[in-house]
Protein backbone atom coordinates (compact mmCIF):
# COMPACT_ATOMS: atom_id res chain seq x y z
CA UNK A 1 0.00 0.00 0.00
CA UNK A 2 1.36 3.77 -0.87
CA UNK A 3 1.56 5.71 1.71
CA UNK A 4 -2.27 7.89 2.30
CA UNK A 5 -1.56 11.57 1.35
CA UNK A 6 -2.65 14.47 3.59
CA UNK A 7 -4.55 17.66 2.28
CA UNK A 8 -1.74 19.60 2.09
CA UNK A 9 0.35 17.36 -0.31
CA UNK A 10 -2.83 16.58 -2.01
CA UNK A 11 -2.86 20.37 -2.69
CA UNK A 12 0.74 20.88 -3.88
CA UNK A 13 0.07 18.13 -6.63
CA UNK A 14 -3.48 19.70 -7.93
CA UNK A 15 -1.44 22.81 -7.79
CA UNK A 16 1.28 21.54 -10.03
CA UNK A 17 4.09 21.02 -7.61
CA UNK A 18 3.83 24.80 -5.69
CA UNK A 19 0.86 26.74 -4.13
CA UNK A 20 -0.25 29.89 -3.47
CA UNK A 21 -0.74 31.29 -0.18
CA UNK A 22 -2.27 34.63 0.60
CA UNK A 23 -0.86 38.02 1.82
CA UNK A 24 -0.45 40.20 4.74
CA UNK A 25 -3.66 40.36 6.34
CA UNK A 26 -3.20 43.67 9.05
CA UNK A 27 -2.24 45.09 5.35
CA UNK A 28 -5.25 44.85 3.84
CA UNK A 29 -7.31 45.27 7.06
CA UNK A 30 -5.90 48.57 7.43
CA UNK A 31 -6.45 49.31 3.68
CA UNK A 32 -10.26 48.56 4.33
CA UNK A 33 -10.20 51.74 7.31
CA UNK A 34 -9.65 49.28 10.13
CA UNK A 35 -7.84 51.07 13.34
CA UNK A 36 -5.34 47.97 14.66
CA UNK A 37 -2.92 50.13 16.46
CA UNK A 38 -2.98 47.49 19.35
CA UNK A 39 -1.10 44.79 20.80
CA UNK A 40 -3.65 42.30 19.57
CA UNK A 41 -3.13 43.71 16.05
CA UNK A 42 -5.19 42.49 13.85
CA UNK A 43 -6.67 39.97 16.08
CA UNK A 44 -8.41 43.22 17.47
CA UNK A 45 -10.79 42.97 14.63
CA UNK A 46 -11.98 39.92 15.82
CA UNK A 47 -14.18 42.06 18.39
CA UNK A 48 -14.69 44.71 16.92
CA UNK A 49 -15.10 44.05 12.63
CA UNK A 50 -15.33 40.48 11.90
CA UNK A 51 -16.95 41.40 8.74
CA UNK A 52 -13.63 42.93 7.45
CA UNK A 53 -11.42 39.75 8.38
CA UNK A 54 -14.07 37.51 6.23
CA UNK A 55 -13.61 40.32 3.21
CA UNK A 56 -10.33 40.07 3.15
CA UNK A 57 -10.47 36.42 2.94
CA UNK A 58 -12.55 36.73 -0.30
CA UNK A 59 -10.46 39.28 -1.46
CA UNK A 60 -7.23 36.57 -1.01
CA UNK A 61 -9.78 33.75 -2.51
CA UNK A 62 -10.04 35.84 -5.97
CA UNK A 63 -6.61 36.98 -5.88
CA UNK A 64 -5.98 32.84 -6.49
CA UNK A 65 -4.79 31.83 -3.35
CA UNK A 66 -4.94 28.06 -2.55
CA UNK A 67 -4.57 28.25 1.07
CA UNK A 68 -5.93 31.55 3.82
CA UNK A 69 -4.53 31.96 6.70
CA UNK A 70 -6.33 32.46 9.69
CA UNK A 71 -6.67 35.99 11.43
CA UNK A 72 -5.25 34.80 14.95
CA UNK A 73 -1.38 35.05 14.88
CA UNK A 74 -1.49 37.62 17.47
CA UNK A 75 -4.65 36.18 19.06
CA UNK A 76 -4.21 34.64 22.61
CA UNK A 77 -6.03 33.90 25.56
CA UNK A 78 -3.44 36.05 27.53
CA UNK A 79 -4.20 38.65 25.40
CA UNK A 80 -8.22 38.58 25.15
CA UNK A 81 -8.14 38.60 29.08
CA UNK A 82 -6.66 41.90 29.31
CA UNK A 83 -9.34 43.28 27.00
CA UNK A 84 -11.77 42.47 30.09
CA UNK A 85 -12.78 39.39 28.31
CA UNK A 86 -13.46 36.19 30.09
CA UNK A 87 -11.82 32.72 28.99
CA UNK A 88 -14.67 31.32 27.25
CA UNK A 89 -15.01 34.39 25.56
CA UNK A 90 -11.99 34.53 24.67
CA UNK A 91 -11.68 30.72 23.30
CA UNK A 92 -14.52 31.65 21.24
CA UNK A 93 -13.01 34.42 19.72
CA UNK A 94 -10.23 31.64 18.41
CA UNK A 95 -12.58 29.37 16.81
CA UNK A 96 -14.14 32.20 15.55
CA UNK A 97 -11.03 33.35 13.46
CA UNK A 98 -11.17 29.88 11.96
CA UNK A 99 -14.89 29.92 11.34
CA UNK A 100 -14.94 33.49 9.34
CA UNK A 101 -11.98 31.61 7.41
CA UNK A 102 -14.15 28.62 6.13
CA UNK A 103 -17.31 29.94 5.72
CA UNK A 104 -15.35 32.49 3.28
CA UNK A 105 -13.92 29.51 1.58
CA UNK A 106 -16.91 27.46 1.38
CA UNK A 107 -18.56 30.45 -0.13
CA UNK A 108 -16.48 31.27 -2.70
CA UNK A 109 -16.25 27.42 -4.00
CA UNK A 110 -19.67 27.12 -3.94
CA UNK A 111 -20.07 30.68 -6.15
CA UNK A 112 -17.41 28.89 -8.15
CA UNK A 113 -19.18 25.81 -8.75
CA UNK A 114 -21.86 27.36 -10.32
CA UNK A 115 -19.12 29.80 -12.12
CA UNK A 116 -16.30 27.53 -12.94
CA UNK A 117 -12.87 29.50 -13.98
CA UNK A 118 -9.24 27.98 -15.02
CA UNK A 119 -6.88 27.46 -11.86
CA UNK A 120 -9.15 27.48 -8.83
CA UNK A 121 -8.24 25.10 -6.23
CA UNK A 122 -10.37 24.23 -3.46
CA UNK A 123 -8.36 26.43 -0.68
CA UNK A 124 -7.31 24.82 2.38
CA UNK A 125 -7.53 27.45 6.05
CA UNK A 126 -4.66 27.62 7.88
CA UNK A 127 -4.77 28.39 11.30
CA UNK A 128 -2.23 31.10 12.72
CA UNK A 129 -0.13 30.42 15.74
CA UNK A 130 2.32 32.97 16.33
CA UNK A 131 5.29 32.84 18.48
CA UNK A 132 5.71 34.14 21.91
CA UNK A 133 7.40 37.09 20.94
CA UNK A 134 4.45 38.01 18.63
CA UNK A 135 2.31 37.78 22.05
CA UNK A 136 4.60 40.13 23.89
CA UNK A 137 4.07 42.77 20.54
CA UNK A 138 7.20 44.16 21.89
CA UNK A 139 9.68 43.08 18.56
CA UNK A 140 11.16 40.18 20.34
CA UNK A 141 9.90 37.94 17.36
CA UNK A 142 12.31 39.39 15.08
CA UNK A 143 14.86 38.66 17.61
CA UNK A 144 14.66 35.49 19.72
CA UNK A 145 15.42 37.15 22.64
CA UNK A 146 12.55 35.86 25.12
CA UNK A 147 15.34 36.40 28.58
CA UNK A 148 16.71 33.59 30.89
CA UNK A 149 13.43 32.78 32.43
CA UNK A 150 11.16 31.39 29.52
CA UNK A 151 12.19 27.40 29.40
CA UNK A 152 10.99 25.03 27.13
CA UNK A 153 7.87 24.03 29.70
CA UNK A 154 7.00 27.61 29.72
CA UNK A 155 6.80 27.79 26.14
CA UNK A 156 4.79 24.65 25.83
CA UNK A 157 2.21 26.49 28.15
CA UNK A 158 1.96 29.35 26.28
CA UNK A 159 0.85 27.18 23.22
CA UNK A 160 -1.02 24.63 24.38
CA UNK A 161 -4.48 25.86 25.11
CA UNK A 162 -4.51 27.91 21.93
CA UNK A 163 -3.86 25.10 20.01
CA UNK A 164 -6.15 23.11 21.70
CA UNK A 165 -9.23 25.52 20.52
CA UNK A 166 -7.89 26.47 17.41
CA UNK A 167 -7.82 22.15 16.51
CA UNK A 168 -11.17 22.07 17.97
CA UNK A 169 -12.32 24.18 14.93
CA UNK A 170 -11.31 22.07 12.67
CA UNK A 171 -8.65 24.24 10.32
CA UNK A 172 -6.95 22.15 7.27
CA UNK A 173 -3.86 22.97 8.57
CA UNK A 174 -1.86 24.52 11.79
CA UNK A 175 0.00 27.41 10.45
CA UNK A 176 2.98 28.32 12.80
CA UNK A 177 4.52 31.69 12.14
CA UNK A 178 7.80 33.78 12.71
CA UNK A 179 9.19 31.13 15.31
CA UNK A 180 12.36 33.32 15.91
CA UNK A 181 14.34 30.40 18.13
CA UNK A 182 15.15 26.44 18.50
CA UNK A 183 13.75 26.56 22.00
CA UNK A 184 10.20 27.43 20.35
CA UNK A 185 10.31 24.89 17.34
CA UNK A 186 11.53 22.37 20.08
CA UNK A 187 8.15 23.22 22.40
CA UNK A 188 5.66 23.01 19.13
CA UNK A 189 7.14 19.53 18.14
CA UNK A 190 6.52 18.03 21.31
CA UNK A 191 3.40 19.90 22.22
CA UNK A 192 2.03 18.86 18.67
CA UNK A 193 3.13 14.78 19.62
CA UNK A 194 1.95 15.47 23.33
CA UNK A 195 -1.60 16.59 22.27
CA UNK A 196 -1.81 13.86 19.73
CA UNK A 197 -2.52 16.59 17.15
CA UNK A 198 -3.71 15.22 13.59
CA UNK A 199 -3.84 18.42 11.95
CA UNK A 200 -1.17 18.80 9.90
CA UNK A 201 1.16 22.06 10.41
CA UNK A 202 3.89 24.05 8.92
CA UNK A 203 6.60 25.84 10.90
CA UNK A 204 7.94 28.98 9.45
CA UNK A 205 10.91 30.83 10.79
CA UNK A 206 11.62 34.17 10.19
CA UNK A 207 15.09 35.51 9.47
CA UNK A 208 17.13 38.87 9.76
CA UNK A 209 20.27 38.02 7.75
CA UNK A 210 19.32 34.95 5.24
CA UNK A 211 21.58 32.45 7.18
CA UNK A 212 20.05 31.95 10.67
CA UNK A 213 16.93 32.44 12.80
CA UNK A 214 17.10 35.88 14.58
CA UNK A 215 18.31 33.95 17.52
CA UNK A 216 21.02 33.22 15.55
CA UNK A 217 20.32 29.12 15.24
CA UNK A 218 21.53 27.54 12.34
CA UNK A 219 18.42 26.48 9.83
CA UNK A 220 20.51 22.85 10.08
CA UNK A 221 19.78 22.77 13.76
CA UNK A 222 16.27 23.95 13.66
CA UNK A 223 15.61 21.22 10.90
CA UNK A 224 17.10 18.49 12.71
CA UNK A 225 14.46 19.25 15.58
CA UNK A 226 11.76 19.08 12.90
CA UNK A 227 12.61 16.31 10.40
CA UNK A 228 11.57 13.89 12.94
CA UNK A 229 8.21 14.58 13.17
CA UNK A 230 5.38 13.88 11.13
CA UNK A 231 3.14 15.85 12.63
CA UNK A 232 4.44 18.73 10.69
CA UNK A 233 4.90 17.85 6.50
CA UNK A 234 5.99 21.70 5.52
CA UNK A 235 8.49 24.03 7.03
CA UNK A 236 9.70 27.39 5.53
CA UNK A 237 10.25 31.20 6.39
CA UNK A 238 7.71 33.96 6.82
CA UNK A 239 8.00 37.72 7.63
CA UNK A 240 11.54 37.78 6.00
CA UNK A 241 12.90 39.95 3.05
CA UNK A 242 12.20 38.62 -0.65
CA UNK A 243 16.18 39.59 -0.58
CA UNK A 244 17.02 36.55 1.46
CA UNK A 245 14.21 34.06 0.32
CA UNK A 246 16.36 32.35 -2.50
CA UNK A 247 19.47 31.64 -0.44
CA UNK A 248 16.97 30.49 2.48
CA UNK A 249 15.00 27.78 -0.06
CA UNK A 250 18.79 26.44 -1.10
CA UNK A 251 19.39 26.30 2.33
CA UNK A 252 16.47 24.25 3.65
CA UNK A 253 16.31 22.04 0.62
CA UNK A 254 19.61 21.12 1.80
CA UNK A 255 18.54 19.79 5.02
CA UNK A 256 15.37 18.27 4.52
CA UNK A 257 12.47 16.68 2.06
CA UNK A 258 9.59 18.56 3.74
CA UNK A 259 7.15 21.08 1.47
CA UNK A 260 8.90 24.12 2.16
CA UNK A 261 6.81 27.33 2.73
CA UNK A 262 8.21 30.48 1.79
CA UNK A 263 5.76 33.69 1.97
CA UNK A 264 8.00 36.87 2.64
CA UNK A 265 7.05 40.31 3.62
CA UNK A 266 7.18 43.35 1.03
CA UNK A 267 10.89 44.14 2.09
CA UNK A 268 10.14 46.92 4.19
CA UNK A 269 11.64 46.78 7.78
CA UNK A 270 9.27 46.95 10.78
CA UNK A 271 10.62 48.76 14.37
CA UNK A 272 8.80 46.48 16.77
CA UNK A 273 9.18 48.93 19.44
CA UNK A 274 8.83 52.34 17.52
CA UNK A 275 5.83 50.27 15.92
CA UNK A 276 6.13 51.40 12.61
CA UNK A 277 7.51 50.82 9.24
CA UNK A 278 11.03 52.03 8.64
CA UNK A 279 12.31 53.18 4.96
CA UNK A 280 13.59 50.07 2.84
CA UNK A 281 13.57 49.06 -0.24
CA UNK A 282 10.09 47.35 -1.47
CA UNK A 283 9.24 44.80 -3.69
CA UNK A 284 6.80 45.84 -6.01
CA UNK A 285 4.06 42.94 -7.47
CA UNK A 286 6.16 43.10 -10.95
CA UNK A 287 9.26 41.71 -8.36
CA UNK A 288 7.07 39.27 -7.18
CA UNK A 289 5.70 37.78 -10.66
CA UNK A 290 9.88 36.89 -10.96
CA UNK A 291 10.19 36.05 -7.68
CA UNK A 292 7.70 33.41 -7.91
CA UNK A 293 9.18 31.89 -10.89
CA UNK A 294 12.48 31.63 -9.30
CA UNK A 295 11.56 30.47 -5.71
CA UNK A 296 9.57 27.09 -7.49
CA UNK A 297 12.55 26.50 -9.37
CA UNK A 298 14.62 26.82 -6.50
CA UNK A 299 12.44 24.34 -4.70
CA UNK A 300 9.95 25.90 -2.38
CA UNK A 301 6.24 24.06 -2.45
CA UNK A 302 3.85 26.77 -1.06
CA UNK A 303 4.59 31.06 -2.23
CA UNK A 304 2.46 33.84 -0.77
CA UNK A 305 3.30 37.23 0.82
CA UNK A 306 3.11 38.33 4.65
CA UNK A 307 3.27 41.86 5.81
CA UNK A 308 2.84 44.80 3.71
CA UNK A 309 2.10 42.49 0.34
CA UNK A 310 -1.37 42.86 -0.68
CA UNK A 311 -4.34 40.67 -2.95
CA UNK A 312 -2.57 42.81 -6.25
CA UNK A 313 0.69 40.86 -4.75
CA UNK A 314 -0.82 37.13 -4.58
CA UNK A 315 -2.49 38.00 -8.14
CA UNK A 316 0.93 38.36 -9.36
CA UNK A 317 2.30 35.57 -7.48
CA UNK A 318 -0.62 33.41 -8.89
CA UNK A 319 -0.35 34.69 -12.62
CA UNK A 320 3.33 33.55 -12.55
CA UNK A 321 3.01 29.98 -10.87
CA UNK A 322 -0.70 28.64 -12.29
CA UNK A 323 -0.24 30.34 -16.08
CA UNK A 324 3.47 29.05 -16.51
CA UNK A 325 3.60 25.65 -14.94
Amino acid sequence: MGVTKGPLEELIEKAGGCAVIDGGFATQLEALGADINDPLWSALCLISNPHLIKKVHMQYLEAGADVLITSSYQATIPGFLSKGLSIEEAEKLLQKSVKLAIEARDNFWTHLQKNPKDGYNRALVAASIGSYGAYLADGSEYSGGYGPDIELDKLKDFHRRRLQVLASAEPDLLAFEAIPNKLEAQAIVELLNEEKVNIPSWICFSSVDGKHTPSGHSFKECLEILNCCERVPAIGVNCTSPHFIDKLIHELRKFTKKAIVVYPNSGEIWDGRAKKWMPSECFGDGNFEALALKWRESGANLIGGCCRTTPNTIQAITKALKSKR
